[in-house]
């Protein structure tokens, strides 16, 4: 899994890179109706890596071995398809300050390696979660997905900061 630990760790460091040096009230402010401040684009991306986890743990334990084929979840990047994010992750309303939501991507972050600690890419290939649009993905695909899915949103987080 060093392969897929170390997308997720460049991301993430290109995550926090373009949100240092913007102030609380920067991170919290809504530049356009209908669309997310930066901070609640940072809670999604808490929310899902938190649930992901989850959801990773309880189908490795509880799911049933099968077959399914390698998924192109490297085109999570590609912004062209919306995708609604489902109730679960949607972020809150309330203002956060850029240190709580670093806290709580650094726990997420620590909860998921800490989860890759314990187990095999190879456990992991032999179950699979669905996703809406590539259908069922193989646990250890569900990895680099993370990453790329927070890459997704750097590109929003560009266009917002570029609206402040």
């Amino acid at each position: 899994m060093d392969k897929e630990k170390k997308i997720i760790d460049e991301i993430r460091f290109e995550l926090l890179n373009n949100v240092n040096g913007l102030t609380d009230k920067q991170l919290n402010k809504r530049v356009e109706d209908g669309r997310w401040t930066i901070m609640q684009v940072l809670d999604h991306l808490y929310l899902m890596e938190r649930s992901l986890t989850k959801a990773i743990q309880t189908t490795l334990e509880k799911g049933e071995v099968q077959e399914v084929e390698s998924k192109p979840v490297h085109f999570t990047v590609n912004r062209s398809t919306k995708v609604d994010a489902p109730p679960f992750v949607i972020p809150t309303e309330e203002k956060l300050t850029l240190q709580e939501m670093k806290d709580k991507l650094e726990a997420s972050r620590k909860d998921l390696l800490s989860f890759l600690e314990t187990t095999s890419k190879e456990d992991l290939q032999k179950k699979a979660y669905p996703h809406p649009i590539f259908g069922k993905i193989r646990l250890d695909e569900w990895v680099p997905f993370i990453g790329y899915h927070e890459k997704r949103h750097i590109e929003q987080i560009i266009e917002l900061k570029s609206k402040l």
